[in-house]
């Protein structure tokens, strides 16, 4: 049956004319393909490039609806998750400087990111001092204090080494999260 069903359906595909497709010279279609070369840590990365319109209601949703999308697309369940949910919450009332600070928090790598907000490695100064960032730390520190025993957690400033398995055993945590 299902083969029969293919040979119609070639059958068909053949039967109809296609539609006319433009031959373009070799040298178009390569120049279409140049590379661009990638941005050096010393290079202004994109939020500095990125323009804040916020002189109309309209450009105002735009930036909020690209801003939300990257702070919960970020490809990092836990970073989605956290920073999602907080940017969320709180960026109907950020100013201009405020969306500059959570420009600079969006272009940090995901790992390092992760490390710095869950307190396992100490973030550089520029990223300490980002008021978005410290704000997002605290809710994140908060959290941890109230979902976590203090047996399961690392030690500040060295990375979690423990797992699920670790809770075993008649002297491991009866509950709790790192």
């Amino acid at each position: 049956m299902a083969a029969a069903l293919l040979r119609r359906a070639l059958h068909l595909r053949r039967a109809l004319p296609s539609p006319p497709r433009a031959i373009l010279p070799a040298r178009r279609v390569l120049s279409s393909f140049t590379t661009t070369p990638t941005p050096t840590p010393t290079q202004q990365n994109s939020s500095s490039t990125t323009t804040i319109d916020l002189s109309s209601d309209e450009s105002r949703r735009r930036l909020i609806n690209r801003l939300v999308y990257r702070s919960k697309q970020r490809g990092f369940l836990e970073l989605d998750l956290v920073l999602g949910s907080w940017v969320e919450q709180h960026i109907h009332s950020m100013d201009e400087a405020n969306i500059r600070s959570l420009l600079h928090v969006l272009d940090l790598e995901n790992p390092d990111l992760w490390k710095w907000l869950t307190g396992q490695e100490q973030p550089p100064e520029a990223v300490n001092s980002n008021p978005v960032f410290i704000a997002v730390k605290s809710k994140v520190t908060d959290n941890l204090s109230k979902h976590s025993s203090p047996e399961t957690r690392s030690a500040p400033g060295q990375p979690w080494v423990r797992g699920w398995d670790d809770k075993r055993g008649i002297d491991g945590p009866k509950y709790g999260n790192q």
